[in-house]
């Protein structure tokens, strides 16, 4: 526990000095108006129920979205999907697999009492998200029909366990975007995540994410010589993150630090509460930003629950998330399946 003390306290002073050196900024930040904004929403209900802050969790149902060196502790194999309620007619889908692969060596004893000798995690997945019902009318204003937009990432990931207190993951991320009749555009981006086992409760984490990632659209195909190119890059974004179990309690807390080279320095907290053996209470909050006093704090909770079934086990997820400036707040549900 002292061990724990000095940690967060570490992290509290991070935080004062980060809000006493940097002055409030007016307006939104950056960040909200730059490309790729969909794949920053969060991944499933339980993260974003925990407040998005799940880079340094190992524990439960894992997706490499917050960090790709977490799919080598995910027990069995675990495929999760997630629907997303949302006003002003958007959509957020949500679909993974992971699992873990041991490697023995047919020179140790028994299967049952042996250790694998390395371990290697995968996660596949992908997020779509657009907007429906948009109204196209001409220039008179007469309506013409309808439009829609599709803006879709497809990850792989890897990882690989290299000892007892270190793991590293990579993750290839392809995005592909219909904007608009043949105005399309594709991009190619990288995650790099690192976890580092501390003790058996606690576990740091950091994470690079969106490296080379960008959109380049090409317009002549709609306005032929009168076209132009366009490129729009996402936030190359930085993590670092810390987990802790209390196992007297069945509580898991966490909590994170995001900042990237659009100027975005934002905090995330999270926990998840364990009172039986198949239900989870989970809460958290997002996007507290230390540089900009006009952003909105996103508190969030959630639930899930799940029943072992012939050894296949089934499970249900809800999150709620504040959103400010819409219609309606979100709402995410979502099922999983290990097997």
């Amino acid at each position: 526990m002292e061990n724990l003390k000095h940690i967060i306290l570490f992290f509290i002073l991070i935080l004062i000095t980060s809000a006493a050196t940097l002055s409030a900024q007016p307006g939104m930040s950056k960040i909200n108006s730059s490309a790729g904004a969909f794949s920053r929403f969060g991944f499933g209900p339980r993260g974003i129920a925990m407040g998005n802050s799940l880079s340094a969790v190992k524990e439960g149902n894992l997706v490499s979205y917050y960090n790709p060196a977490v799919s080598v502790f995910q027990n069995d194999n675990s495929f999760q999907s997630g629907y997303s309620f949302l006003s002003l007619d958007r959509k957020l889908n949500f679909v993974s697999f992971t699992r873990r692969f041991d490697f023995y060596s047919a020179k140790d004893s028994a299967l049952e009492n042996r250790k694998p000798r390395s371990s290697a995690g995968l996660s596949i997945g992908l997020i779509n998200s657009g907007v429906v019902n948009i109204d196209e009318r001409d220039n008179q204003g007469f309506k013409k029909g309808s439009l829609s937009t599709s803006e879709n990432q497809f990850y792989l990931s890897v990882s690989i366990k290299f000892s007892d207190k270190i793991a590293a993951g990579f993750s290839s991320k392809f995005y592909y975007y219909k904007l608009y009749q043949d105005i399309t555009s594709t991009g190619l981006g990288f995650d790099l995540g690192v976890l580092y086992s501390y003790s058996k409760n606690m576990t740091f984490s950091f994470v690079l994410s969106d490296l080379n990632s960008k959109y380049k659209w090409d317009s002549s195909p709609l306005y032929n010589i009168d076209g132009s190119l366009t490129e729009n890059k996402f936030p190359t974004g930085k993590k670092i993150g810390l987990s802790y179990k209390y196992d007297e309690y069945e509580l898991l807390t966490t909590t994170e630090i995001y900042f990237d080279n659009y100027g975005t320095k934002i905090v995330r907290f999270g926990a998840e509460y364990n009172p039986m053996s198949d239900l989870f209470f989970r809460a958290g909050f997002d996007n507290f930003q230390l540089n900009n006093g006009n952003e909105y704090v996103k508190p969030s909770f959630g639930f899930g629950y799940a029943k072992n079934i012939s050894n296949i086990t089934v499970g249900f997820d809800y999150a709620f998330m504040l959103e400010p400036y819409s219609l309606q707040d979100r709402h995410i549900i979502g099922v999983h399946v290990n097997f």
